[in-house]
C-alpha cells in the first residue's frame, strides 16, 4: 500500500542531524572515548543535591511532569526578578529555538545569523522553509553591527546571537549587546542565546527587560548546572511572547524528574560557585596545554577553550581526526577562517592529562600531512 508522500518542504531537507554524537562515533570507532572534550557537557556533573532529588523523584516517574512547570517556572522568576509569564520552560533551548522559529518564521521569511554560529538554529530554520541570510564573523566575535544591517537589508523576522559565543567561546560586554537591542529594526526579535552566561564575566549580560518584546532571551541548565542529559532550558521575554509557546509546544515535553533536579540544582548556589571555579582552573590547564604545544588558545567565557592551531582548515582536521582515534572526543568550528581552530571541553584532571598525552603526536601527524 501507498503511503502519502512528504510535503514538498520535507523532500527538500536532507535526513541529517546538526551535529555526529560521541556515540555514534564510538560505535563507528568500536571502542570508547578516554576523555569526551567535544559536547561541551560538565564533565565535573550536577549538584548532588540535584542528582539526590531526581532520584526520589524516580519514584514518582509514573506520573507526568507538571504540564506548566509551575515550581521551576515560579523559581526562576524569582531568581531573575520577573514574574513567572516572562518564563517558558523547555526540552533545552534547542526545543525552544524550533517552538520559536515555528512561531514566528514562515515560507521564505528571512532570518540573519553569522556563518559558523550554533548550527541547531539554523536546522530549525530551514526546517521551517526560513530564508537563513549568515554575515561573517569579525575577528573571532560575532558581529552585532553586521548583523543588524543584514537584517534591515532583508526585513528578518529573527537575528540569532550567542552571548557567549559557541563554538569560539569569545564574547561581547552587556553594553554593546543592549546598543544592538535598541537598534533592531522593526518587526524583528533578537534570539539571544546566553547558554554559557553563567561562566562569563560580570558585565556581559545586559539587563532583563521584559517590557522589550522584541528580545527573547535563551538560558539552559546543560552547562553551568552538569545537566545536558536532563534536557531543561527556559527562555525569558515579554509575556505575549512567552505566552504565545502554548500555540505549539509539547505540554507534556518536561519529565518529573528533570523539573525537580533543575529546581534543586537551581537553589544550590555554592555548587555553582565551585563549578565555576573548576572551569576556570580547566581553562587554564587547557590553555597551558596549547602553549606548550605552539598552540595559541583563544580567550573563553564558557567551558570549553577555542585553540587556533595556528594553519589551515585541513591542518586542524587532520589534528582532531588523530585525536579522535586516538580516544579524545573533541570538535571544531565548521567555517573558515574559524575552522582553523579546533575547540576542546573542560573536563577533570584525568581527562585533560588523557588531551595532553595525545596531541603532540596529532600535531606532528598534522604537520606530516600538511607542512
Amino acid at each position: 500500500m501507498r503511503k502519502p508522500e512528504l510535503t514538498a518542504l520535507a523532500q527538500s531537507l536532507p535526513a541529517s542531524v546538526p551535529f555526529v554524537g560521541p556515540e555514534t562515533q564510538e560505535r563507528q570507532m568500536g571502542h570508547g572515548f578516554a576523555a569526551r572534550l567535544g559536547a561541551n557537557e560538565s564533565a565535573f556533573g550536577p549538584s548532588p543535591n540535584a542528582i539526590a532529588a531526581m532520584e526520589k523523584a524516580a519514584s514518582e516517574v509514573w506520573m507526568y511532569g507538571d504540564p506548566e512547570s509551575y515550581d521551576l517556572r515560579h523559581a526562576l522568576a524569582l531568581h531573575h526578578g520577573v514574574s513567572a509569564d516572562n518564563i517558558m520552560i523547555g526540552e533545552g533551548i534547542d526545543t525552544l529555538l524550533g517552538l520559536l522559529v515555528r512561531l514566528y518564521v514562515g515560507q521564505g521569511d528571512a532570518v540573519v545569523t553569522s556563518a559558523g554560529a550554533y548550527p541547531t538554529f539554523n536546522y530549525h530554520v530551514a526546517g521551517f522553509g526560513g530564508d537563513l541570510h549568515m554575515v561573517p564573523y569579525q575577528g573571532d566575535h560575532e558581529d552585532p553591527d553586521a548583523l543588524i544591517a543584514k537584517a534591515a537589508e532583508v526585513s528578518a523576522k529573527l537575528i540569532y546571537l550567542a552571548n557567549p559565543d559557541n563554538p569560539m567561546g569569545s564574547w561581547h560586554q552587556a553594553d554593546i549587546i543592549q546598543s544592538m537591542i535598541d537598534r533592531l529594526p522593526e518587526g524583528c526579535m533578537l534570539v539571544l542565546d546566553e547558554a554559557y552566561i553563567d561562566l562569563a564575566p560580570d558585565g556581559t549580560a545586559p539587563a532583563i527587560d521584559t517590557g522589550a518584546a522584541n528580545v527573547i532571551r535563551m538560558r539552559t541548565f546543560s552547562k553551568a548546572h552538569g545537566m545536558a542529559g536532563a534536557r531543561v532550558g527556559y527562555a525569558i521575554g515579554h509575556p505575549d511572547v512567552i505566552s504565545a509557546f502554548n500555540k505549539v509546544r509539547n505540554h507534556f515535553g518536561m519529565s518529573r524528574i528533570a523539573q525537580t533536579g533543575a529546581l534543586a540544582a537551581l537553589q544550590d548556589t555554592a555548587w555553582l560557585s565551585h563549578i565555576q571555579s573548576e572551569i576556570k582552573a580547566a581553562r587554564q590547564r587547557i590553555g597551558k596545554i596549547a602553549h606548550a604545544n605552539g598552540l595559541t588558545p583563544l580567550p573563553s567565557a564558557t567551558n570549553f577553550v577555542t585553540i587556533d592551531c595556528g594553519q589551515s582548515g585541513d591542518f586542524a582536521r587532520a589534528v582532531l581526526a588523530h585525536l579522535v582515534a586516538n580516544g579524545i572526543f573533541v570538535r571544531m568550528p565548521f567555517v573558515a577562517p574559524q575552522d582553523r581552530c579546533i575547540r576542546v571541553s573542560c573536563g577533570t584532571s584525568a581527562q585533560l592529562d588523557a588531551f595532553e598525552a595525545a596531541l603532540p603526536a596529532a600535531i606532528t601527524d598534522a604537520h606530516e600531512k600538511f607542512g
